[in-house]
């Protein structure tokens, strides 16, 4: 018998040897596991799966069932503040509790379970490692075909990666790694181990709360905020909000993960998103100018992102509604398609109409004064009220539009990119500054008269100024913003085919 023959007799004794054992497991090897999270993917408390988890973060507990193998590295690990167990046997993770003393806490310790099925994993183990020596081994096999069929064809043809239109490939990491379709990043324990893959690259911007960086991963860029320590609050809730049910949104930032990490001696905390390389919209339009058309589909773009936010969508797997309270250029980002995309959400509102809840968070910080509603200066704000931060949401998207449309040539005329009232007060504002412009004296940012001359644009200032009332109240709503927006940019598509139809 060759080499060859004995290798795959070998092969198929392993693989009829882990069938029989797999065969006699109960249910076809899916274990029943007690499942207690809120990302919706309990049936009456249960779940079914391969692994039965237990995981303790922060004071929150979580239990569930995982359907693929390649959790178990992260299985039966502790360090401060974080616990994970898993358990193969039917209800294991039932009576899990964390492991004693952790951060100090007096706990109990896990129930400790039998695992009858060791041999099991030993050789699934070795059908690894024999599965991948024969990858190795074809794989040589066809390095060398093919080095035979380049000697004989003198064609040299180089494979290109190259991109096209937005995020070309996060989709599929997303399918690779995601099960639950929820619309959120990827699954906890994924998150916790995305430092040590990722490749930071250079430092593309800085700001009040720490460094945003570009970073490899997978093949892919990505953007990595890194918060310094006193910042966690923002993290936290960032991280929290970006994990919610069904957020994800062509013109929401793309969330991929959270996690923390040590460097040089010091906790960092990442948050792991998509990378623009367009950079923010404040960058953007130092250096660009627009033509009207492009002015609308991003005011339009921004519309849709902030419709998607303030909307609650009642569902099995339904979405709070939620308001950004610190929307401004700086955190909204430059698509390659011209539209653009809303970040940070660190100084989120969240609030449920049908679980009668509202959420502001614990972050001490504020919004930029600069873009601070007339009520917000004046402390007249119902803080209990959840339209009243989307009204403030909307006076700064008026501000917004406002920034865009000064770079945006008509009659070949545009202005130099400036901030909102940059000519009523200093760089650095303070509160009485703003509120003395804003509430006092009720000024608004001055509107150029070659706006007026061009039909998109005269349909933008009036928007602008229905978002600069007062009164909040009277201000428009996101979604009246939008249909606005659409019905223009509806328009403006059907003369441009009309005219290529003529042509």
């Amino acid at each position: 018998m060759g080499r060859s023959a004995r290798f795959m007799a070998v092969l198929v004794g392993l693989l009829l040897l882990v069938s029989a054992c797999l065969a006699e497991s109960d249910d076809g090897g899916k274990r029943l596991c007690t499942c207690e999270n809120d990302k919706g993917t309990c049936v009456n408390n249960t779940c079914r799966g391969d692994i039965c988890f237990y995981m303790w973060v922060r004071g929150h507990e979580e239990k569930g069932c995982f359907s693929n193998h390649n959790y178990m590295e992260q299985c039966h690990t502790s360090f401060e503040r974080f616990h994970v167990y898993c358990c193969r046997e039917n209800l294991c993770n039932a009576l899990a509790t964390p492991r004693p003393n952790i951060n100090g806490e007096t706990t109990t310790v896990p129930p400790q379970q039998a695992h009858p099925e060791l041999w099991i994993t030993v050789a699934l183990l070795l059908l690894f490692m024999v599965a991948g020596v024969c990858g190795l081994l074809l794989f040589l096999r066809f390095r060398r075909a093919h080095t035979c069929l380049k000697n004989v064809d003198d064609h040299n043809v180089t494979m290109l990666k190259v991109p096209n239109g937005d995020d070309p490939t996060y989709g599929g990491i997303f399918d690779e790694f995601c099960t639950s379709g929820s619309g959120t990043g990827l699954p906890y324990l994924v998150q916790r181990t995305m430092a040590r893959q990722i490749s930071l690259v250079e430092c593309v911007g800085k700001g009040r709360y720490g460094e945003v960086w570009r970073g490899t991963w997978m093949g892919e860029s990505v953007a990595v905020k890194i918060f310094s320590s006193r910042d966690e609050q923002s993290w936290f809730r960032e991280t929290e909000i970006y994990n919610t049910v069904q957020l994800r949104h062509d013109n929401i930032l793309g969330f991929i993960a959270s996690d923390m990490t040590s460097k040089n001696s010091s906790t960092q905390l990442w948050l792991v998103t998509h990378f623009h390389e367009m950079g923010s919209l404040y960058d953007f339009l130092q250096y660009s100018s627009l033509e009207p058309e492009s002015c609308l589909k991003m005011c339009l773009s921004m519309a849709c992102g902030l419709v998607h936010l303030h909307t609650e969508i009642v569902s099995s797997q339904g979405k709070p509604a939620i308001a950004h309270r610190d929307l401004k250029s700086r955190n909204i980002l430059v698509k390659r398609n011209g539209q653009c995309c809303i970040a940070d959400l660190g100084l989120a509102v969240i609030h449920s109409q049908f679980n009668d809840f509202l959420d502001v968070g614990h972050n001490p910080r504020v919004g930029t004064k600069r873009y601070m509603a007339p009520e917000v200066l004046d402390e007249s704000i119902r803080m209990d009220v959840f339209e009243s931060y989307k009204q403030t949401d909307i006076w700064a998207l008026g501000l917004v539009f406002w920034e865009i449309s000064r770079r945006t040539i008509i009659n070949g005329i545009v202005e130099e990119y400036r901030p909102p009232f940059f000519d009523l007060v200093p760089s650095d504002p303070s509160y009485e500054e703003m509120k003395k412009v804003v509430c006092v004296d009720q000024q608004r940012p001055r509107l150029h008269n070659r706006l007026h001359s061009h039909p998109i644009m005269s349909s933008i200032v009036k928007i602008m100024k229905e978002c600069w009332f007062q009164n909040p109240p009277a201000r428009l709503t996101a979604l009246r913003v939008k249909k606005t927006l659409s019905k223009h940019d509806h328009d403006s598509d059907f003369s441009i085919n009309k005219l290529k139809q003529d042509i």
